[in-house]
C-alpha cells in the first residue's frame, strides 16, 4: 500500500516536471515572438513611409496567428500543471506521517512557486504583445490618415513632411523602449533562474540539517568548549602577567 502511494506521488512529480519543462520552452519562444514582432513592425513602418500601399502585411497577420496559437497552448499547459498541483495537494493532505507530510509540502510549495512564476511571466508577455499590436494598429491608422491627406490635398506639403518626421521620431522612441523591455525581460529570466538555484540549495541544506540534528548539536558543543577554553586561557595569562609585574616592582 505504501509502495503504491509512493509511486503515485512520484508519477505526479514526473508529470509536474515534464509540464514545467514544456512551459519553459514555450514561454521562451513566446517571448522571442513578442520581441521579433516589435522589431519587424518597426522595420515595416519605416518601409511604409516610402510606399503608398496600405494593404496589411501577411507577416503581421501570420505572427498574430502564431501568437494566438501559442497563447492557447501555454494556457492549456498551465491548466494541466495546476491540475497536477491540486492532485499533489490532495495527496499531501491524505498522508498520515507528519515528517513525510512536511517533506511533501515543501516539494509541493516549490512546484507552486514555479507555476506562479510561469503564470506571471505568461500574462506579462501577453500584455506586452497586445499593447504592441494595439499601438501598431493605431500608428497604421494615423499613417493612413496622413497619406490620405497628403495625396488628396496636394497643399501644405511642408506640414505633412513635419508630421511624417514626427511620426518617425515616435516610432524610433517606441523601438528603443521595446529594446529596453526585451533587455529587462532577459534580466528577469536570469534572476528567476538564479532564484530557483538558490531555493534548491537552501532546501538541500535544510534537508541535511533535518537529517543530521546530532551533527549540529555536536558542532555547537565544540564551539562552546572552544569559547570556554579561550576564556580560561585568557584568565591564566592575565593572572601570570599580574604576578610578574608585582614581582618585578618588588
Amino acid at each position: 500500500m505504501a509502495a503504491g502511494t509512493s509511486n503515485y506521488w512520484e508519477d505526479l512529480r514526473k508529470q509536474a516536471r515534464q509540464l514545467e519543462n514544456e512551459l519553459d520552452l514555450k514561454l521562451v519562444s513566446f517571448s522571442k515572438l513578442c520581441t521579433s514582432y516589435s522589431h519587424s513592425s518597426a522595420r515595416d513602418g519605416r518601409r511604409d513611409r516610402y510606399s503608398s500601399d496600405t494593404t496589411p502585411l501577411l507577416n503581421g497577420s501570420s505572427q498574430d496567428r502564431m501568437f494566438e496559437t501559442m497563447a492557447i497552448e501555454i494556457e492549456q499547459l498551465l491548466a494541466r500543471l495546476t491540475g497536477v498541483n491540486d492532485k499533489m495537494a490532495e495527496y499531501t493532505n491524505s498522508t498520515g506521517v507528519p515528517s513525510l507530510n512536511t517533506a511533501l509540502m515543501h516539494t509541493l510549495q516549490r512546484h507552486r512557486d514555479i507555476l506562479q512564476d510561469y503564470t506571471h511571466e505568461f500574462h506579462k508577455t501577453k500584455a506586452n504583445f497586445t499593447a504592441i499590436r494595439e499601438r501598431e494598429n493605431l500608428m497604421g491608422s494615423v499613417r493612413k490618415d496622413i497619406e490620405s491627406y497628403k495625396s488628396g490635398s496636394g497643399v501644405n506639403n511642408r506640414r505633412t513632411e513635419l508630421f511624417l518626421k514626427e511620426h518617425d521620431h515616435l516610432r524610433n522612441s517606441d523601438r528603443l523602449i521595446e529594446e529596453t523591455i526585451s533587455i529587462a525581460m532577459a534580466t528577469k529570466e536570469n534572476m528567476t533562474s538564479q532564484r530557483g538555484m538558490l531555493k534548491s540549495i537552501h532546501s538541500k541544506m535544510n534537508t541535511l540539517a533535518n537529517r543530521f540534528p546530532a551533527v549540529n548539536s555536536l558542532i555547537q558543543r565544540i564551539n562552546l568548549r572552544k569559547r570556554r577554553d579561550s576564556l580560561i586561557l585568557g584568565g591564566v595569562i592575565g593572572i601570570c602577567t599580574i604576578l610578574l609585574l608585582l614581582y618585578a616592582f618588588h
